[in-house]
């Protein structure tokens, strides 16, 4: 670029951070608008209370990532943030408290594959080889199905005990949708890059220290420091096209990209982009409940445990924040898909994954006040409902306005790496 391009980013999320970081190393003016007064959007350190007291402030809710989040991991490094120290990885485990399920070994991918699955403890050998024969027609096909197929209708041929220990862990981890619902196409396609891409692909990497230091506060450090303009606190009320550019609350740019969430890219873009505006507002979406118990005698085998989720027991994973470094006795339940328990309330999901904890770790508990629920929060727009033809929103919105989140279109899930490879994709492309 021969002169500097004025570029506004709306939000401040992840992909809006991404976007911003891509748009000033390639020689914009950038001004980046955030509502909140902190960035980070849905994988963010709410801090506050916690920070006053000298505490390691607590996420929004737990998260993970995976080996083959190469673009998040790059963009962590590009702003000074070293993935070695603030995250704990370790190859793929889904597996229970009693050690059921499949642990990957290190290697190559498909022979690494193939080990864990005979490995694999609580699986009958024909189970393990059904399994194998699935997963080998999913490979021969080019990890392609029909439009329409549902991640049950791929998996409806395997062994009960697999769907249960395996595929619904990961359908519900990746896309946040249940198995009757979610879309086959999306979830073959993370089964591709992330358990098949390359060696190192499907380690799950865990946070080590609060998901604001991952990113968020890396980022807008490095953005202040290259010059970009930081507006936290502010909602942008007017989105307006003028002669060569746009208008953002009266302010003159040459570009935007709008890297809001759904509901709020489709307010400002309702009067330029109506039809576009539409199909964003259209979106449903999918809760996560994520609830903090506390016992100081309690130790899991491994920092993340996959938990059998039933009609009563709500999680399907929990974490341990003292092995990870965060809080020693905390451990963070997670219920992906939650929408029946956010029905149900607060209350009554934190009653039964505290019933569920006691269940899953009999013997661990000397007295019944040695577990404590310490906090609960649902994330009640967490991801989009990753169903079948889902119709996501076009990136381009309009000449000089993109849209880049988690939520437009593009072959993953609701995921981190989504939304940061959604934020480079519009830089690129504006700029």
């Amino acid at each position: 670029m021969t002169t500097a391009r004025r570029l506004a980013v709306i939000g401040a999320g992840w992909a809006g951070l991404a976007a911003a970081v891509e748009a000033t190393s390639r020689g914009a003016q950038v001004t980046l608008f955030e509502m909140a007064h902190a960035a980070g959007g849905r994988a963010r350190s709410t801090g506050g209370a916690a920070m006053r007291q000298g505490q390691t402030p607590r996420d929004n809710g737990q998260h993970i990532l995976i080996g083959a989040y190469t673009e998040t991991l790059a963009l962590m490094r590009r702003v000074g943030a070293d993935p070695a120290q603030l995250l704990w990885r370790g190859p793929l485990a889904l597996t229970t408290p009693d050690g059921h399920g499949l642990q990957l070994p290190a290697g190559p991918p498909v022979p690494a594959f193939m080990r864990g699955v005979l490995a694999a403890r609580g699986w009958r050998l024909r189970d393990r080889l059904a399994l194998l024969r699935v997963a080998t027609g999913w490979l021969l096909r080019g990890f392609r199905c029909d439009a329409h197929a549902t991640v049950a209708d791929l998996c409806g041929s395997l062994p009960p005990s697999v769907q249960r220990d395996l595929i619904d862990p990961l359908c519900v981890a990746a896309l946040n949708t249940p198995m009757a619902q979610a879309s086959g196409t999306v979830f073959l396609r993370v089964m591709r890059d992330a358990l098949f891409a390359g060696r190192g692909s499907a380690d799950l990497l865990l946070p080590r220290a609060p998901l604001s230091d991952l990113l968020p506060t890396p980022a807008l450090a490095w953005l202040a420091a290259h010059g970009a303009a930081l507006r936290l606190g502010h909602r942008v009320q007017m989105l307006a096209p003028r002669a060569g550019g746009w208008q953002v609350d009266g302010e003159a740019f040459d570009a935007v990209v709008l890297a809001c969430p759904a509901g709020e890219a489709a307010r400002l873009s309702a009067e330029v982009a109506p039809a576009w505006s539409a199909s964003a507002a259209a979106m449903r979406h999918e809760p996560i409940v994520t609830a903090w118990l506390h016992d100081p005698a309690l130790r899991l085998p491994r920092p993340m445990l996959a938990l059998a989720a039933e009609a009563e027991q709500p999680a399907q994973f929990v974490f341990d924040l003292g092995a990870l470094g965060l809080a020693a006795g905390e451990f963070a339940f997670v219920v992906s898909g939650a929408a029946p328990w956010v029905e149900r309330g607060l209350p009554a999901t934190g009653t039964a994954v505290l019933r569920q904890a006691r269940q899953a770790f009999p013997g661990a508990f000397n007295g019944a006040d040695d577990l404590v629920l310490t906090a609960l929060a649902a994330e009640r727009r967490a991801t989009f409902a990753c169903t079948p033809n889902l119709q996501r929103p076009s990136a381009t919105i309009a000449p000089g306005l993109m849209a880049a989140a988690d939520h437009v279109q593009g072959p993953y899930p609701a995921t981190l790496e989504g939304a940061v490879r959604a934020g480079l994709w519009a830089a690129r492309q504006l700029c």
